[in-house]
Order: structure tokens, then sequence, then C-alpha cells
């Protein structure tokens, strides 16, 4: 984000009508670096800046100018708030940029009237903005954001079950712990699987991570296309059984020992035509056999 949509992001029109906050100063001092500014200056600054927003009309060239060197005198703030967030893995000058968002929305709605410190304000916009960005783009599978709350629940009933002793809390502990209903629980847990992702190329290490075992790929199991096989060889044991020898002989010559159909002929002394008549006339009874048992 480049400081000239940073400085316009988030604007809310103001109304025509001006807040009655008391005299705003007629002038304010030129800042060749409102970054450079000390915290404390900053603050008692804001609140001359904030007074004279009120009386200017938007679209203005000082109506720019104060608010784009408030803007850049409390990003400050935001830096102080995104270190609480420090520990995520996700790049801090996402983190910064979000919360600017945050204070922009804090300066467009501050209302000098009330007398409130404009940090009390600012400090949960750009906490909010901060947070609302890792609930949207962290998560690996989009869950409700219910779920997404109950996780971090979850987490710390972890935290605090295993504090009292319990090693492994169980769904059941969770959610007396919790107050909440099993079920309700199991749903948190399976949805917390989302929150984090990994490549099933990532080596799995052995011995203190000093050897290499695999991959999580090899950990992985695949479908057996025998296993398939071995099903419908069960299912059609009953129903072969019902045939009669004839058929039950045909079938075996021809699936078992892979003869043609010629071949069968010449064994069984039929012809060729009988032959694929009678296996047609088999296959299609086990058919439907197997058809009326799904």
């Amino acid at each position: 984000m480049t400081s000239t949509s940073t400085l316009t992001a988030g604007r809310n029109p103001k109304t025509t009508a001006k807040r009655c906050a008391g005299p705003a100063p007629s002038a304010l001092p030129k800042i060749q670096a409102p970054q450079r500014v000390a915290p404390a200056d900053a603050r008692e600054l804001s609140k001359q800046f904030l007074l004279r927003l009120d009386e200017l009309d938007e679209g203005t060239s000082e109506y720019q100018y104060v608010r784009n060197t408030l803007i850049e005198m409390n990003l400050s703030l935001v830096r102080y708030v995104a270190r609480r967030f420090s520990s995520r893995r996700e790049s801090m000058e996402d983190v910064l940029q979000v919360g600017t968002i945050g204070l922009i929305k804090a300066i467009d709605r501050y209302d000098s009237s009330r007398d409130v410190e404009f940090t009390t304000l600012a400090v949960p916009y750009i906490q909010g903005e901060i947070k609302r960005f890792f609930r949207d783009t962290t998560w690996s599978v989009r869950v409700p954001r219910r779920l997404q709350e109950l996780r971090i629940d979850l987490a710390r009933a972890r935290e605090e079950l295993e504090c009292e002793g319990i090693h492994e809390p169980s769904a059941a502990d969770l959610a007396a712990h919790l107050d909440l209903v099993e079920e309700e629980v199991a749903e948190g847990l399976v949805a917390s699987n989302g929150y984090d992702s990994d490549s099933i190329d990532r080596p799995i290490q052995a011995g203190g991570g000093k050897q290499q075992t695999g991959l999580v790929a090899d950990l992985i199991g695949s479908e057996d296309p025998a296993l398939a096989l071995a099903e419908d060889i069960q299912a059609l044991k009953p129903h072969l059984a019902d045939l009669d020898d004839r058929d039950r002989t045909l079938l075996q010559l021809r699936f078992g020992a892979e003869m043609t159909q010629a071949e069968i002929g010449e064994e069984l002394g039929l012809s060729q035509m009988h032959v694929s008549r009678l296996l047609t006339r088999a296959c299609s009874t086990l058919r439907k056999r197997l058809l009326a048992e799904g």
C-alpha cells in the first residue's frame, strides 16, 4: 500500500454541520516530518489538529494537510498495537497496513465534542482491524466466525485443564470446562484442523531434527485397486453358486483360463456362436442379481 492510498483509504464523509468542541487554533504549525514527532508531542498536537479538522471542509488543501498529518503523526500508535501480533507468521508490513486503515477510520469518526482521548478510540479501531485481517486471511480453510472464536476458547481451556493436571483433555472435559455440549466442542475441534495446513512434501525429522526419515506424503495411504476386485469377487460368490454346472464351466474357461470363445467351443463341442450366447446370458444373470442387491 503506497503512502497516498494509505492516507485516503477508509474515508467517511463528514456531515456538513460542524461539531461544537470549543475553539480551534486559527493557525496550525507546519510539521515537516510528522512521523518523527515523539509520541507525547503527537498526542498534544493531535488534539489541536482534530479540533481544526472539524472546522474545515473536505476537499480543501488545508483539510488534506491536517488529516494526512494526523495519520502520519499517529503511525507510532499503529506500530505499538501491531507489536502485540509480532508472533504471527504474517508479514509485519501487511499488519501495519491493515492497522493504518483502522487509524484512518478512527480519525474520520472521532467526535471531539465528547471530550475523549483520541487514543481511547484509535487503539480499539486499529486492533479490531488487525484481528479482522487475521480472521479473514490466516485460516487455510474458511470456517464460520463462530467456530473461529470457539477455537480460541478451546485452546485457552486446554491450557487451563493441563495446568490442573489433565494432560490430554477429552472433548467431554473441554465441554464441561466451557459449559458447552460435547457435540459443539467436537465440531470446534474438527474445524480447528482447518486453521493451518502443511505440505505433503515436508520432510519428516527424527532424532531431534538431525535425521530425515521421509516425507509426509509417505504416511498418506492410497487406494488399493485390488480391494475393489476382492469386494466384487465376494459379492459374486453366492450368485455363481446358483448357476448350473455348464454356466460355471463356461465362465471358468473364459475368465479363469482366459480361453477364447472358439477354444471353449472346441473344448465343449459347441459352436462359437452358441458359446457367445451362453456367456452373455450368464453374465446378464449375474449383473441383474448384483444390481438387485444394490
